[in-house]
């Protein structure tokens, strides 16, 4: 019997959930939230894998395995002209926020908002 799916840490929800091609699209790809996460530590904020399971609370393992997951799901809406819509997922969102040198817009505004 396989174990229960242990929460990953995320910053934050996106406000944007659905980005559709220009033209008439051929399906629609999901991403969990854990794979945006996943993404934007990575290719957004350049942090290594090792750094971005810490941040997230997995193993290297299993962080490799969901950015492959995103990476593969986003290419195929890319290429193949599909939806992507962020929903779901096994997640928890973070108490303290990004903390890189390139935290997201989200905590950004969000920090400026309580100084």
């Amino acid at each position: 019997m396989a174990r229960d799916q242990k929460c990953r840490k995320i910053c934050c929800i996106p406000k944007n959930k659905v980005f559709v091609p220009e033209h008439k699209h051929s399906g629609t790809v999901v991403l969990t939230l854990d794979e945006i996460e996943a993404v934007r530590l990575s290719d957004l904020e350049g942090m290594d894998q090792d750094t971005s399971a810490k941040r997230m609370e997995v193993s290297r393992a299993t962080y490799q395995r969901i950015l492959y997951s995103a990476r593969k799901a986003i290419a195929d809406a890319l290429v193949n002209g599909k939806a992507i819509e962020m929903k779901g997922g096994r997640y928890t969102v973070a108490d303290n926020r990004c903390q890189g040198e390139r935290s997201c817009t989200n905590c950004r505004f969000a920090e400026k908002k309580k100084g």
